[in-house]
């Protein structure tokens, strides 16, 4: 997909500050973190969202969990925690069109949705 920023990315067109890269997967900082510990993790193959996962994929979507949390581990997140996070198409307010992975951490965080304007429909 050469108009997707993240594939943009992994291919070396568009700069970003690397954590980890294999053959599969590419983790990088979150351009505007929104915790002191915030970065990506996103798989190196195009797939749109969570939602658009198929069967072949279950195995690479699991190696990208892992390797999420072995990373906040490693940025010193492993006492605390965080939150991983992810968004799929427009109801869940996916910005990016490239299944990604957010970890939020380093601080205690707030509730669920807190800054984001996220609010039950009808409460």
């Amino acid at each position: 997909m050469n108009n997707c920023l993240f594939c943009r990315i992994v291919a070396g067109e568009i700069p970003s500050k690397k954590i980890y890269e294999d053959d599969e997967m590419l983790i990088f900082y979150d351009i505007k973190p929104m915790a002191p510990v915030h970065f990506l993790v996103i798989p190196k193959k195009h797939i749109d969202n969570l939602m658009e996962l198929e069967k072949t994929d279950a195995a690479l979507a699991g190696r990208l969990f892992f390797k999420a949390q072995e990373t906040a581990k490693e940025l010193g997140c492993e006492d605390g925690g965080g939150r991983f996070v992810v968004n799929a198409k427009k109801d869940g307010r996916q910005t990016v069109n490239h299944l990604h992975i957010h970890f939020l951490g380093g601080c205690k965080l707030g509730g669920f949705g807190a800054g984001i304007g996220w609010q039950l429909k009808n409460t």
